[in-house]
């Protein structure tokens, strides 16, 4: 098994979140973002997902309910990547963050991808992002991937919704 590679079709399946309120953490993702509930078990942690999937993201309060958030230069999750299907898709969250007042922590483009980039109300990085299709993303003479971290085109993309 010293050779093993793990299958190119697993996916990440989840994430779970320790939140300190779980009623903001909801306001955030599932009024905000769009994302769905699914469950909840108690007042302590909702399953919540995109497609009735049975949970994209957990959220709980088991150790964490009115703590702090965590340390900045502290291990830890550095963000979640949430990734949307189409280009589209990500111009009409990034109008709803706008028109919402929500802020921003950077958009980048990537070459592969663009991404808008946030935090949740505990402070837990988040990416909302699409991938170009593969047969765009960039490469080097000798067919390398080069990926890269330039201004996102807000304009472009929000001509997308027109």
């Amino acid at each position: 098994m010293e050779n093993y590679k793990i299958p190119a079709q697993t996916r990440i399946g989840h994430v779970h979140l320790k939140v300190s309120d779980l009623q903001k953490s909801l306001a955030f993702y599932q009024d905000l973002l769009g994302f769905e509930l699914v469950t909840m078990y108690g007042n302590q942690a909702a399953f919540i997902s995109a497609g009735g999937y049975h949970h994209h993201i957990g959220l709980n309060t088991w150790q964490s309910k009115g703590a702090p958030r965590a340390p900045e230069y502290a291990p830890g999750l550095f963000h979640t990547a949430i990734l949307y299907p189409e280009r589209k898709d990500l111009a009409a969250i990034f109008k709803r963050l706008m028109d919402n007042g929500y802020p921003l922590t950077g958009a980048s483009d990537h070459g592969v991808s663009e991404a808008l980039y946030l935090d949740d109300p505990d402070g837990n990085g988040v990416e909302l992002y699409w991938d170009r299709p593969r047969e765009e993303w960039p490469l080097d003479s000798e067919g390398n991937l080069t990926m890269f971290t330039r201004q996102l085109d807000v304009c472009g993309l929000l001509a997308e919704l027109d």
